[in-house]
């Protein structure tokens, strides 16, 4: 028995980027996705996490993903799709709509469960893949994002965050060995920072300074493929079957150079001589972001040398990022001298930033000064550090720590 199926990930759906909507790139995005599942009728499509870009996601970003699911449905009925959440998500949120997802043969998985004995629920975390006659054809282990806050402290083997990750792997792992028949493949979803990996800027810090990243050790060899998410450049860690899908759009300036992609996998543990098949399927972008580096003249020469033709929507514009090189103060009009030179109607300028180099005046190393706003960590760290104190590893791990229970905070506050 094979089992096909589609990975992807880290979708963000409602990110604002630069406050301007990517709702425009994300339609296009699933009309393509959808298009894949008609054209190649999997067996179930596998989202490991970050659904959304926020925990309280806006209605329209709702109404995207139920439309979505909605229409692959529509597309291939037989075929599932299996959700995680990850940390952008609201694990219970998610969970909430269960009864919908079930009418579009979706299931979701937000929150790890404890039975009454403090024993891990582990059915809410296997779930089935079946084929169009219905045939079990893979076990899917289904791992939302862990936080430290519901995973430590229910037994002897929960007393620490990674003693609690081991036990979590290692009994989900071992009871879906059990389920497992020999011509049934075995899937692990997770959304997680596995060591080795490579990051992005756009990234939301779920470590501190590596030493919480996961190891691929907890993988057994029996788990035919490992899907995750998180991060956004697609890759493999280690093991050709362990890999990041990435996201389906550049996320940040930083991930311009990425191959976004899907990947298309192919499983069958019978065949001793391939029992995978991993194909990527390159995702198109909808939309262009265009980095300008260089001296103020270099700038004002690429500016003016972008392809030239209006783009009546401003929402399908290309988007701009300016970083220019100077030992000067700039000119208190630079930024309509710069959308002057841009062509008109084509283009976002969403971001300038500014590298000052060094001169007569400015004999030590350059000072870069960016008009991004700081992230909590960044303004922590500089404040920490005004008051005369260390940011040390363990203070940024007690501040991280802060942040994802404020976050997590957020899911019991009724929306507004």
């Amino acid at each position: 028995m094979s089992v096909h199926f589609l990975h992807t990930s880290d979708w963000h759906l409602g990110q604002f980027f630069y406050n301007h909507s990517r709702h425009y790139e994300h339609e296009q995005f699933l009309a393509w996705l959808i298009q894949q599942i008609k054209d190649k009728q999997p067996h179930a499509l596998l989202i490991a996490g970050d659904i959304f870009d926020v925990i309280n996601p806006s209605s329209q970003a709702q109404k995207q993903l139920y439309q979505f699911l909605a229409d692959a449905h529509d597309t291939a009925p037989h075929m599932q799709t299996l959700m995680i959440a990850g940390n952008h998500d609201s694990g219970y949120r998610i969970e909430q709509v269960e009864p919908l997802l079930e009418k579009y043969n979706a299931k979701a998985v937000g929150v790890i469960r404890w039975n009454d004995d403090k024993s891990l629920n582990t059915e809410r975390l296997i779930l089935p893949i079946y084929d169009v006659q219905k045939n079990i054809v893979a076990w899917c282990v289904a791992l939302p994002f862990l936080r430290s806050a519901e995973i430590t402290g229910l037994n002897d083997q929960t007393s620490t965050s990674q003693s609690a990750i081991e036990y979590l792997h290692h009994t989900l792992i071992e009871e879906a060995k059990r389920k497992k028949t020999p011509e049934q493949a075995l899937i692990l979803m997770s959304h997680a920072h596995m060591q080795g990996a490579e990051t992005s800027d756009s990234e939301r810090p779920i470590i501190i300074g590596n030493e919480e990243a996961l190891s691929t050790t907890l993988f057994d060899d029996a788990i035919d493929y490992v899907a995750l998410g998180h991060l956004h450049k697609p890759q493999k860690v280690g093991q050709a079957h362990i890999r990041y899908s990435g996201s389906p759009i550049p996320l940040s300036f930083s991930e311009i150079r990425y191959k976004h992609q899907i990947v298309d996998v192919r499983l069958d543990p019978q065949n001793t001589e391939q029992s995978y098949q991993f194909d990527a399927v390159a995702v198109p972008r909808s939309i262009q972001l265009i980095a300008i580096r260089g001296s103020l003249e270099d700038v004002f020469a690429q500016l003016q040398a972008l392809p030239q033709g209006e783009i009546d929507e401003i929402e399908q514009r290309e988007y701009v990022d300016i970083e220019y090189h100077t030992t000067q103060p700039p000119a208190l009009n630079l930024r309509q001298q710069f959308e002057d030179a841009l062509p008109k109607n084509r283009y976002r300028l969403v971001r300038i930033s500014r590298q000052y180099l060094p001169n007569e005046q400015q004999p030590e190393q350059a000072a870069h000064l960016s008009l991004e706003p700081p992230t909590p960590e960044k303004l922590f760290q500089t404040l920490w550090q005004k008051q005369g104190y260390e940011a040390d590893a363990s203070v940024l791990k007690d501040f991280q720590l802060l942040i994802e229970q404020a976050q997590h905070a957020l899911d019991d506050e009724p929306s507004a």
